[in-house]
């Protein structure tokens, strides 16, 4: 058996109360991720790519059997100011949220936050025109 593929077994719910101190190399962009930096005891994600795995279905359950690639696809600012990471699996489209990590890629971060500012579903060169119609002076000036 490939020891890669050979996946841990703990009793249910057992990373809901211990540090999660594992190792891991991204299936995304191929980066060993240690626990140290993270600035929590539960690494979930590559601090590169910012990807993860399908593994729980509730957090830290380890009960999911999909294991697809978690992709990111949004942030979120959580009560307090923290930010979080949206992310959704390509393989079943189940959509979690986890606590940004220490170490994680700021500008990886910054361009998933500011993907709506650069892709706004209406023409920006009619925002005068828009803002007029809702009863705005219309005016960027």
């Amino acid at each position: 058996m490939n020891r890669e593929n050979k996946r841990k077994t703990f009793e249910k719910g057992y990373y809901k109360t211990h540090a999660c101190r594992d190792t891991f190399t991204c299936k995304v962009c191929g980066r060993l991720c240690t626990p140290e930096n993270a600035g929590s005891d539960h690494r979930n994600h590559c601090p590169n790519c910012l990807s993860s795995l399908h593994v729980d279905i509730e957090p830290g359950d380890r009960e999911s059997d999909c294991g697809g690639i978690m992709e990111p696809v949004a942030v979120w600012v959580r009560r307090g100011g923290e930010w979080a990471i949206i992310h959704r699996c390509k393989r079943c489209g189940t959509l979690s949220s986890n606590r940004v990590a220490a170490d994680d890629n700021p500008m990886k971060l910054m361009s998933i936050a500011m993907r709506p500012l650069s892709a706004p579903p209406f023409p920006l060169e009619r925002i005068e025109e828009m803002t007029a119609l809702m009863g705005g002076e219309g005016s960027v000036r």
